[in-house]
């Protein structure tokens, strides 16, 4: 491919990306047997077997399994600076991480140990390679709003340490309403807000997401291209998109990598955006994931540099941290 050696040394943003997602095959074990963990496979190779996932619950089913291993401070100190050190190897400039609270309180694990565990995982990559981070707390929809509002407060002393709060987990039959008044109170606390919607469900998700939750960014919205006038909105508001490539190939959200909406978004003008989700599942992080979709969809250097454009300006970063960001990208691109 052409384009591989201009992707592979861009400067990039990632917005999109579950660090409990990250866990590669050989950590789960490591950490399984370290916290006398059980689980139902015994080799890296029976995990990876496991990997076969139809729809999205499928997925969901072995991503909980995987977090259970998740015990320490360290392990998720271990667990952040993997994922971190992949992404600085990846000439990633700012990542915005998502994480599931609940996941880990539900066992017991205090949030403590949590966000501990990250924030040092996120200061190192800071001091190290200068490599920003936001991380944003994530709800799971197919729990209770209250179970949400819970976790909020359980969250606050901490308030510092996360930026956003956002919505995952089983889209289809747990609709936005569901958790619109735990998305004003975060509004209230000065939090930005995004949401996973029009992944598996339908358009109306997203316009609910939009006119309930008031969220800031998009996660996934593949189905947004349903909705003439819901793109008409979106592009007005210029909300960003935090599309999942790979993941959305293996969750047969598409069948073939050319049927992505990607370019079709850029030439609506939509602020979509490359991200890699749940990298250690869907087989690829983000460089594999530009990579993947620009060469199915014969995007020019262009398209490339319009999509690593709209991460950074529909990022959570500081103003001065875009600033650079762009001047960053805008410079690779005079010398490509």
């Amino acid at each position: 491919m052409k384009n591989e050696t201009f992707i592979q040394n861009m400067p990039k943003v990632e917005l999109h990306l579950h660090l409990e997602g990250s866990m590669e095959a050989d950590m789960m074990l490591q950490l399984a047997q370290r916290n006398t963990i059980s689980l139902p496979y015994q080799s890296i190779e029976e995990i990876k077997a496991a990997y076969q996932f139809t729809n999205l619950q499928d997925f969901l089913d072995i991503y909980y399994a995987g977090c259970q291993v998740l015990v320490t401070e360290n392990d998720f100190y271990e667990l952040t600076l993997a994922y971190l050190q992949r992404a600085h190897d990846e000439n990633i400039q700012h990542a915005e991480m998502m994480f599931d609270p609940q996941s880990h309180t539900q066992r017991g694990i205090d949030l403590s140990t949590v966000m501990t565990g990250i924030s040092k995982a996120r200061n190192y990559a800071l001091n190290q390679w200068n490599l920003s981070t936001v991380l944003i707390l994530s709800f799971l929809r197919h729990l209770s709003e209250e179970e949400a509002f819970k976790v909020l407060e359980q969250a606050l002393p901490y308030r510092l340490q996360f930026e956003a709060v956002g919505l995952d987990s089983s889209e289809l039959g747990n609709p936005p309403e569901k958790f619109e008044r735990v998305f004003e109170y975060a509004h209230s606390l000065g939090l930005k807000t995004v949401a996973h919607a029009g992944e598996e469900g339908p358009p109306e998700y997203i316009w609910k997401s939009l006119e309930l939750l008031k969220i800031h960014r998009l996660d996934h919205g593949n189905n947004s291209m349903k909705d003439e006038a819901l793109i008409k909105v979106l592009a007005e508001k210029e909300i960003g998109l935090t599309l999942c490539p790979l993941s959305n190939l293996k969750l047969c959200v598409i069948q073939n990598m050319e049927d992505h909406p990607l370019k079709k978004m850029l030439q609506l003008n939509l602020k979509a955006t490359v991200n890699s989700d749940d990298p250690a599942y869907f087989g690829g992080y983000l460089t594999d994931n530009y990579l993947a979709v620009a060469q199915a969809l014969e995007m020019n250097e262009a398209q490339i540099y319009q999509t690593a454009l709209n991460a950074i300006e529909v990022s959570f970063a500081s103003e001065n941290r875009k600033i650079a960001l762009t001047a960053q990208l805008q410079q690779y691109f005079k010398k490509a």
